[in-house]
C-alpha cells in the first residue's frame, strides 16, 4: 500500500491523526488554462524573464516527487507518461493521479471567455489509455442552478463512472463553486453542499469518490459537510496563489473544520520555493507550526537559499483571502 492508501484506511476507520492529513500537488494546469498557467521561470533574484518550458515544468514536478512529502501528484495524462519515461514514477511512495476530465469552466486561455459561460462537461483523456499509468483520476463537476446545464453535467458524470468502473479506475470528485452569477453569497455555500449530497446519494459504495475536492467556503459550510457523513472524506482546493500566510492559514482552517485533504496548485507552483512551501505545509498540517510561525520559517529558508521573496515578511504574513477571515 502506498502512503495515501494507508492514510485513507485510518481515516475511514475513525483513527485519524493530524499526520494522516493528505497533501496533493495539483500540477495539471495544462489541462485547463494552458501554457501560461504552467507558470513563469523564476530566478533566485526574483525576476521572471519568461514562462517555463514543458521540460522545465516537468523538472519542477520531478523535484516535488523526489522530495517525497506530498501524498498525491496530479498531472495531465501526457505529462504523467513523460514522468514514467524519466523514471521517477516506479518505486515512488507518491500516488499518481491524472485529470480525467477538463470541463469548460477551467478553459482559461489568455483572451478567452469560456469560463464566463455555464460549465459544460468534456473529457480529453481516455480512461482505457490512462490505466497503464494511473488508476486514480480527478473528475470535475460544476453546479450552476441551471436545470439544463446541471442535468447535462450529471449525465456526463454517470457516463464517466460507468467507464471508470469498467476499466478499474478510482476517482476523486472536484466540485467547483458556480462559475456564473445567480446565487447570493449567503446561499452559494449551502447550495453547493446540497448539490454534493444529492449527486452522491444514488451511488453505491463502489461508485463513490475516494474523497472530495471543493472550494473552502468558510468554517460553517465546511463543518456542515464534513459532519454530515463521516464516511465522505472532504478535501479543499487551493484557489489563487495569495500570500504565504493565505496558504498556511487555509491548511490550518481546513484541517480544523473537518477537511482531511488539501489539493493545492498555484499556491505551490507559483511559490518562490515550491519544495519549501510543501515542507512547511506539512508542518502546519501536522500541528508542528502555526500559520504565522510557518511564514517566518519559510522566509528564513528563502534567506538561507538566497532566494528573493515576492513580498517582505510583514506583507506575506497578512491574510488577504476574504473567506479565511471568517474564522
Amino acid at each position: 500500500m502506498l502512503r495515501l492508501d494507508e492514510k485513507l484506511v485510518r481515516i475511514h476507520a475513525g483513527h485519524y491523526s493530524r499526520s494522516d492529513f493528505i497533501i496533493a500537488d495539483a500540477k495539471d494546469p495544462d489541462m485547463g488554462p494552458g501554457m501560461h498557467a504552467v507558470g513563469p521561470l523564476r530566478l533566485a533574484d526574483g525576476s521572471t524573464p519568461r514562462l517555463k518550458t514543458r521540460s522545465e515544468f516537468l523538472e519542477s514536478v520531478e523535484a516535488v516527487i523526489k522530495q517525497d512529502v506530498v501524498d498525491i501528484m496530479l498531472t495531465s495524462l501526457s505529462n504523467l507518461q513523460q514522468l514514467y519515461h524519466r523514471g521517477v514514477v516506479e518505486g515512488s511512495n507518491v500516488t499518481f493521479a491524472i485529470r480525467a476530465n477538463d470541463t469548460t469552466d477551467i478553459w482559461r486561455h489568455r483572451g478567452a471567455t469560456y469560463h464566463h459561460q455555464a460549465s459544460r462537461p468534456f473529457r480529453t483523456a481516455s480512461i482505457m489509455r490512462t490505466i497503464p499509468y494511473s488508476s486514480l483520476g480527478l473528475y470535475s463537476i460544476t453546479f450552476n442552478n441551471d436545470l439544463d446545464a446541471d442535468h447535462y453535467s450529471l449525465e456526463a458524470f454517470t457516463e464517466f463512472r460507468e467507464d471508470a468502473l469498467a476499466h478499474g479506475m478510482k476517482y476523486f470528485l472536484e466540485v467547483f463553486n458556480p462559475n456564473v452569477p445567480g446565487l447570493s453569497a449567503e446561499d452559494m455555500p449551502r447550495y453547493v453542499n446540497d448539490a454534493i449530497v444529492r449527486c452522491l446519494a444514488g451511488l453505491t459504495d463502489l461508485e463513490r469518490p475516494q474523497f472530495l475536492k471543493i472550494a473552502y467556503n468558510g468554517p460553517r459550510a465546511l463543518d456542515e459537510l464534513a459532519s454530515y457523513d463521516p464516511s465522505l472524506v472532504v478535501g479543499v482546493l487551493g484557489g489563487g496563489a495569495g500570500t504565504t500566510r493565505d496558504c498556511f492559514e487555509l491548511i490550518h482552517q481546513a484541517e480544523k473544520y473537518g477537511a482531511r485533504v488539501a489539493l493545492f496548485g498555484r499556491k505551490i507552483n507559483l511559490a518562490e520555493s515550491p519544495l519549501e512551501m510543501v515542507r512547511h505545509m506539512r508542518a502546519v498540517a501536522d500541528g508542528a507550526l502555526t500559520p504565522t510561525e510557518a511564514v517566518a520559517s519559510y522566509h528564513n529558508a528563502l534567506a538561507t537559499a538566497r532566494i528573493v521573496p515576492t513580498r517582505p515578511l510583514d506583507d506575506d504574513t497578512i491574510i488577504t483571502e476574504a473567506v479565511l477571515k471568517q474564522a
